[in-house]
């Protein structure tokens, strides 16, 4: 089968993966599912992948299979799998956990201590065929596209998992803000207009994805080319405030807003990453808010998820490519060419 596949780190997104021909996945463990992969969203983290950001992090054997958004059918199974049988739609929640671990047993799926994620640590989904398990997979609801649905498996999941921390500690009539309307914030901004009763604020650079922001449920648009940010919060919330912010950027710039735009008592959650924090313990003291980190979501906040959308209450603005567009898709996200999530459909 064809996948594409990273042999070395590098800042050159033109030329980051290669197509190569690699055996097909099977079934050889009593647990294991293959999925026949028809769409795997592309991510802002595997440009990060592919510039070598995870390497000290996690560890990572070249060459490996990117792409940890994924969703297709089920072809084979192994033996003990009562879940799924071939033929069934299925969206891949990107981490194969064991089961038996104290965070495992708690629940806490991102914390598995044995754990493999796909696209990260092992072979993911930029490839005809996905090796996974019966603990990773979740059936979609008939009517439901798994090329459509594929971005929810880490960028849904993550966006929802913040925006449910942050929905917990939100009244009616507090303000949020939704820093960055992108391929997570985008999701990130209807979750928060379905699950709570805040006044949302949207903040982008571009016009297109504040337009989009609008029409997703945001009360108020932001854009930072053309005025101040804490001012425009200040203004919003008559100096209150936000209670919550969910920043989907993470980059040295928008980490700085938040002594100056979260409410006393706020969180200001950091879901994309890349930059850093630097602010004076005085600041956190002052005004008692904390940056709380993030970071994809349990088994079970995707199946919420999943029925989110099912419902009707969270839809994904999605473009299409081919597996030979990878690496353009992967330029186009580094210029910010891309509204929404990408699809790359093997």
């Amino acid at each position: 089968m064809q996948a594409a596949r990273l042999h070395e780190y590098t800042d050159d997104m033109s030329e980051g993966l290669t197509i190569d021909e690699v055996d097909r996945p099977a079934a050889t463990g009593p647990d294991d599912v293959i999925v026949e992969v028809e769409g795997a969203g592309w991510c802002q983290t595997d440009n990060h992948i592919i510039e070598g950001m995870w390497a000290e992090y996690v560890p990572q054997e070249l060459p490996m299979t990117l792409g940890h958004e994924n969703a297709g059918t089920v072809v084979e199974v192994g033996d003990d799998v009562d879940l799924v049988d071939p033929g069934d739609p299925v969206i891949c929640h990107p981490v194969q956990t064991c089961g038996t671990c104290r965070p495992c047993r708690l629940g806490e799926t991102m914390y598995c201590e044995n754990d493999a994620f796909n696209g990260l640590t092992t072979d993911g989904g930029f490839a005809e065929y996905l090796h996974t398990s019966e603990r990773s997979v979740i059936p979609l609801p008939s009517g439901v596209d798994p090329v459509d649905i594929a971005p929810h498996a880490d960028a849904g999941i993550t966006a929802y998992h913040a925006v449910k921390k942050a929905a917990a500690e939100l009244n009616p009539g507090d303000h949020a803000v939704v820093v960055g309307v992108g391929g997570l914030g985008h999701i990130g901004l209807q979750c928060l207009d379905a699950m709570s009763a805040a006044k949302i604020t949207a903040v982008d650079l571009k016009d297109s994805a504040l337009d989009l922001a609008e029409g997703y449920g945001a009360d108020h648009l932001v854009n930072p080319s053309d005025d101040d940010v804490p001012a425009e919060i200040e203004a919003i919330t008559d100096g209150t405030g936000a209670a919550q912010v969910l920043d989907f950027v993470g980059e040295d710039v928008t980490t700085a807003y938040a002594p100056d735009i979260t409410a006393a008592g706020g969180d200001h959650h950091i879901i994309g990453y890349g930059g850093h924090v630097h602010e004076p313990a005085q600041a956190l003291v002052n005004g008692e808010f904390s940056f709380v980190g993030n970071i994809v979501g349990r088994y079970a906040e995707l199946q919420e998820l999943v029925a989110l959308v099912e419902q009707g209450d969270v839809d994904l603005h999605t473009s299409r490519y081919d597996l030979g567009e990878i690496n353009a898709v992967a330029e186009k996200l580094e210029h910010r060419e891309i509204d929404g999530r990408a699809v790359i459909t093997p």
